[in-house]
């Protein structure tokens, strides 16, 4: 298990390395006070068969300490193995499914088992650690005729995820089987924690423990918005802060694995704020105005390159609306490097149209919030 300190926590990767019987436990709603479904099962029902259990072993060469005195032909090479599990969902009835990649980091073999308990061999066809994802591929040929196709989840858009939404997770915690939980969003565009280089998390209360990672995020209507990663815990169990990779990046990196077999990052290079009525104001902007408001723009970045200047306001970059700078920064990672894309917004009163072409990520995720 994979762990950083932070401020007296530890963030721990979530992979545990027991294997255990599937099961699922269903969650509840109260209807009182709500909109929202009494039930989840229909949530859950459309998601868990896409979620599968992943088991990843690899080699562990033990050299002899030097209190053996054997000569060097003479000593033996101690070869141990280290078996870890986590939880992955499928994308693609072709057979790929997407984890996160430090659950088969260095892993020599890789079996995962479905939620009908089939076992099938796995690959890894792309693996990305600077944003903690992989996509694995299962060969298909090696499946009974009568098997039937792999069920795929759907995928939602995490964009448009608010602090206050009912989420689901959906893995294999402990390897007691699998097991749902639910909690709301408790914030989004969460970075700086030291699991990843490129970091954007959005952050959980939704019980998720080791043997987690790699697992869905599900929104109530069953599709998915994010891949859970990781927790800040004391204990090594949940505590209630849980934090998983929005969907709309791990979209961009899993094309960018299959098309080219590696990923790089888009970058802006920009400081900016999420639009406020009182921060328009100061600007003399219109206070209903929706965008980011840029405060900074790097020396030689993309955006300088293309003429954005500090006050500028972007609402727009291609075909999404950008309401806050976890906007940009999903939209601009999961673009490749070199890529154009079009800028729109407001300086003050003019609009603002721009092309930009994105540079190699520079210590930054495109943005910076302030």
């Amino acid at each position: 298990m994979q762990y950083m300190r932070n401020q007296s926590l530890y963030l721990l990767f979530l992979i545990i390395g027991i294997a255990a019987p599937i099961m699922l436990m269903p969650v509840q709603a109260s209807a009182a006070g709500m909109n929202g479904p009494v039930s989840y099962a229909d949530a859950v029902e459309r998601a868990a068969p896409a979620v599968v259990n992943v088991f990843a072993s690899r080699a562990l060469e033990r050299q002899p300490g030097p209190r053996f005195h054997a000569p060097p032909r003479k000593r033996s090479h101690r070869r141990q193995r280290e078996e870890s599990r986590g939880s992955g969902v499928i994308v693609d009835a072709k057979g790929y499914i997407v984890t996160s990649s430090h659950v088969v980091r260095g892993a020599e073999r890789i079996e995962v088992v479905l939620h009908s308990g089939e076992r099938l061999q796995a690959t890894i066809a792309g693996s990305d650690p600077d944003s903690d994802v992989a996509v694995l591929h299962v060969d298909l040929s090696e499946r009974r005729v009568k098997a039937g196709p792999l069920p795929v989840i759907t995928l939602g858009a995490s964009s448009s995820l608010r602090v206050g939404d009912v989420v689901l997770a959906i893995g294999n915690p402990y390897g007691v089987g699998q097991t749902v939980t639910m909690g709301i969003v408790s914030a989004t565009g969460r970075s700086h924690l030291g699991a990843s280089k490129f970091e954007n998390y959005i952050q959980t209360d939704a019980s998720i423990n080791p043997g987690n990672s790699g697992g869905a995020l599900i929104d109530a209507q069953g599709e998915l918005i994010a891949i859970n990663a990781a927790i800040f815990s004391r204990s090594g169990g949940s505590q209630g802060i849980g934090f998983a990779i929005p969907v709309d990046m791990v979209r961009g990196i899993m094309r960018q694995l299959l098309d080219t077999g590696n990923v790089s990052h888009g970058w802006l290079g920009i400081g900016g704020r999420n639009m406020t009525a009182a921060l328009a104001d100061s600007f003399g902007l219109k206070s209903d105005m929706q965008g980011v408001l840029i405060t900074q723009v790097y020396n030689k970045g993309a955006a300088g390159e293309a003429g954005l200047r500090p006050g500028d306001v972007i609402t727009r970059i291609n075909e999404t609306a950008i309401n806050s700078s976890f906007d940009i920064v999903n939209t601009v990672a999961s673009k490749a490097v070199g890529s154009d894309v079009r800028i729109q917004g407001w300086r003050g009163s003019v609009p603002l149209d721009l092309s930009v072409k994105l540079q190699e990520r520079g210590g930054g995720s495109g943005v910076r919030s302030e």
